[in-house]
């Protein structure tokens, strides 16, 4: 670590106050250059405990930046993850209050894993991903950056929750060995118009990968995954600007459809 734990807990204040008033704060990148990795999993950790004390709870992780379109759109060349919680999910259909709760949304289609065993790293393999595995469902990650103009590199959007905002599930649920998780392809819809098209392949090469993944990397922080938790494996499609009054439909070959709109 390069930051001292004062410096920690400081970033990690004031990107909880740029979360609950909706305010863009500097890139921490800009401040402190040698700001590292490590230190930013740190900082978001902090972010989390203030959430916590706000009475949030932990229902589930993420793994963001997976496929090449995004890395290609943020300029950031590795995964990472962030924390889910109660407060960020939303039903199929539902209204996503964005103008009330997000600074820079942007919308991305993915395929959610909800676990039935704990997965803790490291060494975890892709066959141990889908026996922990109780079901997939289609899902819509609405990130979000509390970074100004998301001018992040990768120590930004670590500290930053992993630029999580929101998430939406759809109502199927399916048996992750019940369908090619490589092959599935997706078909993204905003305003009812064809924006986008992928394939579980865009994530890592799988889904299973990503959580593989995720598992392995939170192993190292003495972090599992947990039963019941939901996971959600990374973005097929390049992410999708929206704005109040806006509304998105996917499906997912084998797996369902979500939808959800924005006001």
């Amino acid at each position: 670590m390069s930051l001292n734990t004062d410096r920690i807990r400081a970033y990690g204040d004031e990107l909880y106050a740029a979360l609950r008033g909706r305010e863009a704060v500097e890139p921490l990148t800009d401040r402190d250059p040698e700001i590292t990795i490590e230190d930013a999993y740190y900082v978001s950790m902090r972010l989390l405990e203030r959430r916590e004390a706000d009475g949030e709870r932990v229902i589930g992780k993420k793994i963001g930046v997976t496929s090449k379109a995004v890395q290609d759109m943020l300029d950031v060349r590795q995964p990472d993850f962030g924390y889910l919680t109660d407060r960020m999910l939303y039903g199929n259909g539902e209204a996503l209050p964005i103008s009330e709760q997000l600074v820079a949304p942007r919308a991305e289609g993915e395929i959610a894993f909800v676990l039935k065993h704990d997965l803790t790293g490291p060494g975890v393999s892709n066959a141990e991903v889908l026996r922990a595995t109780d079901y997939v469902m289609p899902c819509f990650e609405i990130v979000d950056s509390r970074i100004r103009d998301w001018r992040i590199r990768i120590q930004d959007t670590v500290a930053d929750n992993a630029s999580c905002g929101l998430f939406v599930l759809g109502d199927s649920i399916v048996d992750p060995r019940d369908v090619d998780l490589v092959t599935a392809g997706m078909v993204v819809e905003k305003n009812g118009e064809v924006v986008s098209t992928g394939a579980g392949a865009a994530a890592l090469g799988s889904p299973v990968n990503c959580v593989a993944w995720l598992a392995n990397t939170l192993g190292a922080f003495g972090i599992p995954l947990k039963a019941g938790e939901v996971i959600l494996s990374g973005s097929l499609v390049p992410l999708i600007p929206i704005a109040p009054g806006e509304s998105m439909h996917l499906s997912i070959g084998g797996i369902g459809t979500a939808g959800c709109r924005f006001v």
